[in-house]
């Protein structure tokens, strides 16, 4: 009875979760095929609430969509004797493959500078620095330059202003995983924001793996080159003979 009675104080004294957010995906398995030129993912979901809605304060949505980690290298280049050559270079041990932020307003207006540090939600913050060259001038430079390419490639999106938020509570917005996006598990993660501080985080995972047979040639390709040059020279040699074949009864 005793241990009743300390479990119902501990309850009673935790903070009660006025906001919740709950979250759906219109698909959680993406599958790159020979032909696949991208897919959009659509992220959707509503604001529980266990109290009545604050009127003195505003509510916001920021979804973020993270690739696996990958290691880069960003060379800064110079003029030397009339030629463009890599000169300095730093390394980044964690740089997401793909990132992708949206809002319901813009972050720096909706996101508190220490509420972004905590949960790394910009992108400038979901990189992970590797620090090894102290002799660099401006290291965070090369991350900005790793920024900017990737974002124009495809790879790196801040959408500000594209999650629809209506009434405090339904919420949607729409993302696009490009055509160069690489395998692995991508998590996306929902936060609910309220005068500028994180009220609660939702977190699932979109599964991207190769189709059956794009996988099985990818790994012969890697595992067994020879196995895959003769298949190659097979299907040409094949492919060849059979056209050959038809031109020569369509002639007859």
């Amino acid at each position: 009875m005793r241990a009743l009675l300390v479990l119902a104080f501990i309850f009673a004294a935790l903070p009660l979760r006025a906001e919740e957010v709950i979250v759906g995906l219109s698909q959680n398995r993406v599958s790159l095929t020979v032909n696949f030129e991208g897919s959009e993912i659509l992220i959707f979901g509503a604001v529980r609430r266990e109290l009545a809605l604050p009127e003195d304060s505003t509510l916001d949505v920021i979804v973020a969509i993270e690739g696996p980690p990958q290691q880069a290298t960003i060379w800064r280049k110079a003029r030397r004797a009339g030629i463009w050559v890599n000169t300095e270079g730093q390394e980044v041990r964690a740089a997401p493959s793909f990132y992708a932020v949206a809002s319901t307003g813009p972050l720096s207006e909706i996101l508190s500078a220490d509420a972004d540090l905590t949960h790394r939600i910009s992108t400038r913050l979901a990189i992970f620095e590797a620090r090894t060259g102290v002799d660099r001038a401006d290291p965070a430079a090369f991350t900005e330059a790793l920024i900017r390419i990737r974002e124009a490639e495809g790879l790196y999106q801040q959408r500000e202003g594209t999650v629809d938020l209506q009434r405090d509570t339904l919420f949607s917005t729409r993302l696009t995983l490009p055509k160069t996006i690489v395998e692995g598990s991508y998590a996306a993660r929902i936060f609910l924001v309220r005068d500028g501080d994180v009220i609660d985080e939702f977190e699932t995972f979109i599964d991207v793996r190769k189709a059956v047979l794009e996988r099985w040639l990818t790994n012969l390709a890697y595992d067994q080159p020879f196995l895959y040059g003769l298949l190659a020279l097979f299907l040409a040699v094949f492919f060849g003979w059979g056209a050959s074949a038809l031109f020569r009864l369509l002639r007859n």
